[in-house]
C-alpha cells in the first residue's frame, strides 16, 4: 500500500472494497464534475429538437453513459473509467440529420458500435494494434494532448455561460481556489487531510453554487416543471434508417472516438498504475462498442471514457471501481427520473468548469509522468511537441475555415484531441528511431 501511494498518489486501489455509502458519495462527485449535459444540449440544438424533446435527449444520454458505465466498469476495461456522450461526433450526427433526419442519425450509429466490439472480440485486433503503435512514449503525449484540449473548453464555458462575464470568472475562481485548497489539505493522510481529500469535489461544487446564488445565477425552476419518471423505449426519435453514406462516414468516426478513448484508458493506467494488457485492452473494446450500441437503442449518442474522472481519481486518490459503478447507477436514475437530471443541469457552468480546469491540470501532469523519463532527443521532440502544436491550432482554427473543408475533414479538425492523437500517432511511426551505438570506451573494454 505505501509503495502504491508513493508512486501514484491512490490510497484506495481499483479492486479494493469500500462501502456503498461512500462508494455513492464518491460517485456523485464523478457525475456532478462532468459536463455531461453539454454534448447533448449542443447536438439538440444543431438538430432543431423542441424543448421537451431535448429534455428527452439529454435524459437518454444520462441513461446511455450509465448503461455505458456500468458495461465497462463491470466488464469491459474493468478501471474506473466513467462513459459519457463524446464531442467528436457533433458535427457528423448535426450533418446526417440535417440531410436524412433523425432515423438516418441512429441508423449510422448502430452498426459502427458493432463493428468497434468486434475488433476487441472476436477478432482481437485492437489490443495488438494498440500495442503496436502506441508506445509509452505515444500514450503519454496523448494524455497530454487530451488535457490541454481540454482546458479552452473550460475558459469558453466560463466566459460565455449565462450571466455577468465578471461574476462568472468569480464564481469559478471560488470553485477552483475550493478544490486546490482541498487538495492541499488532503495531503495529510489521516484525519481531517482524508476528509477533504475524499470530499474535495462536492465542497468546490457546494462553494461555487452558493457563490452563484449570491449573483442570481442558480435557477431550479426546471426542477420543479420536471416530472418524477420518465421510461425509455427503443428508437423514441423513429425507426432506424440504414444509409450507407452515413453509416460510413460514423464508422470513421467511431475509430476516431475510439483514439480518443483509448488517451482516457491511458490516463486512468497511469494514475491508478493499472497495465493495459492485451486481454484489457480487448475487452475495452468489446465495452466501448456494447455500451455505444446499447446508449443508441435509447436514442444516446456515441460514448467515450472521460478523463476529467481520472483527474478526480488523482485528486481524491480513491480508484475503487465501486464508486465508479455507484456513477453508473446514479447516471442511470438520472436517466429515469427527469428531477433529479433537472437538478443536475441547474448547476451554474462557472462552477462546473472552474473545477474542471482544474481538473485538466491533473491529467496533463499525468501525461508528463508518463514521458518524464523518455530522452527527449530531436526525434522525439517532433513526436511530442509537433502533435501539441496541432492541438493548438485547430483549437484556434477559424469557424468560417472549418465550415469550408470538406465534410470528413469537418469532423477531424472539430476535435483537437483527434487531430494531436492522430498526429502522434502517425508521426511515431513515420520518424524512424535513431539506432544505439556502442560507446569507445565499452568497445575497448571488450577487446
Amino acid at each position: 500500500m505505501a509503495q502504491r501511494e508513493q508512486n501514484t498518489n491512490i490510497a484506495v486501489g481499483i479492486d479494493e472494497k469500500i462501502s456503498w455509502g461512500r462508494a455513492f458519495l464518491l460517485g456523485m462527485q464523478h457525475v456532478l464534475a462532468m459536463d455531461l449535459y453539454i454534448a447533448p444540449i449542443i447536438i439538440a440544438g444543431l438538430l432543431s429538437l423542441d424543448s421537451m424533446n431535448t429534455t428527452f435527449f439529454i435524459q437518454m444520454c444520462f441513461l446511455a453513459a450509465g448503461l455505458a458505465t456500468l458495461i465497462q466498469t463491470i466488464g469491459g476495461l474493468r478501471l474506473p473509467v466513467v462513459q459519457g456522450p463524446s464531442y467528436v461526433p457533433i458535427g457528423a450526427l448535426a450533418a446526417i440529420g440535417g440531410k436524412l433526419g433523425l432515423g438516418a442519425v441512429f441508423g449510422s450509429l448502430l452498426p459502427g458500435a458493432l463493428i468497434i466490439a468486434l475488433l476487441g472480440y472476436p477478432l482481437k485486433w485492437f489490443a495488438k494494434a494498440v500495442q503496436k503503435i502506441i508506445p509509452p512514449l505515444v500514450g503519454g503525449t496523448v494524455i497530454v494532448i487530451v488535457g490541454i484540449s481540454l482546458m479552452p473548453n473550460a475558459f469558453n464555458s466560463i466566459y460565455h455561460a449565462p450571466g455577468n462575464v465578471g461574476h462568472n470568472v468569480l464564481i469559478a475562481f471560488v470553485s477552483a481556489a475550493v478544490l486546490i485548497i482541498c487538495i492541499l489539505l488532503g495531503r495529510k493522510a489521516k484525519g481531517y487531510g482524508t476528509f477533504f481529500r475524499l470530499v474535495s469535489v462536492i465542497l468546490a461544487i457546494i462553494a461555487g453554487t452558493i457563490t452563484a446564488s449570491l449573483f442570481g445565477s442558480v435557477d431550479f425552476s426546471a426542477v420543479k416543471q420536471a416530472s418524477w419518471i420518465s421510461f425509455p423505449s427503443f428508437f423514441p426519435f423513429g425507426k432506424p434508417v440504414f444509409n450507407l453514406q452515413a453509416i460510413l462516414t460514423m464508422i470513421f468516426i467511431y475509430l476516431v472516438i475510439l483514439i480518443e478513448t483509448t488517451g482516457t484508458w491511458f490516463v486512468v493506467s497511469t494514475v491508478t498504475d493499472s497495465k493495459l494488457d492485451e486481454k484489457r485492452l480487448n475487452r475495452a473494446s468489446v465495452g466501448e462498442g456494447l455500451g455505444c450500441f446499447v446508449g443508441s437503442l435509447f436514442g444516446g449518442t456515441p460514448m467515450t471514457g472521460y478523463s476529467s474522472n481520472a483527474g478526480i481519481i488523482a485528486i481524491t486518490g480513491v480508484a475503487s471501481r465501486m464508486a465508479i459503478i455507484a456513477a453508473g447507477i446514479i447516471l442511470v436514475g438520472l436517466g429515469l427520473i427527469p428531477k433529479l437530471s433537472a437538478i443536475i443541469t441547474c448547476v451554474p457552468e462557472p462552477v462546473i468548469n472552474g473545477i474542471f480546469g482544474v481538473v485538466c491540470v491533473a491529467i496533463v501532469m499525468n501525461g508528463l509522468k508518463v514521458i518524464q523519463h523518455v530522452v527527449i532527443d530531436d526525434r522525439n521532440m517532433v513526436v511530442i511537441g509537433v502533435p501539441i502544436l496541432l492541438t493548438v491550432g485547430t483549437m484556434v482554427l477559424p469557424r468560417e475555415i472549418l465550415n469550408s473543408v470538406p465534410d470528413f475533414a469537418n469532423y477531424i479538425l472539430s476535435s483537437g484531441t483527434a487531430v494531436g492523437a492522430i498526429a502522434t500517432v502517425l508521426l511515431n511511426l513515420m520518424i524512424p528511431e535513431e539506432r544505439k551505438r556502442a560507446s569507445p570506451i565499452k568497445k575497448e573494454s571488450l577487446t
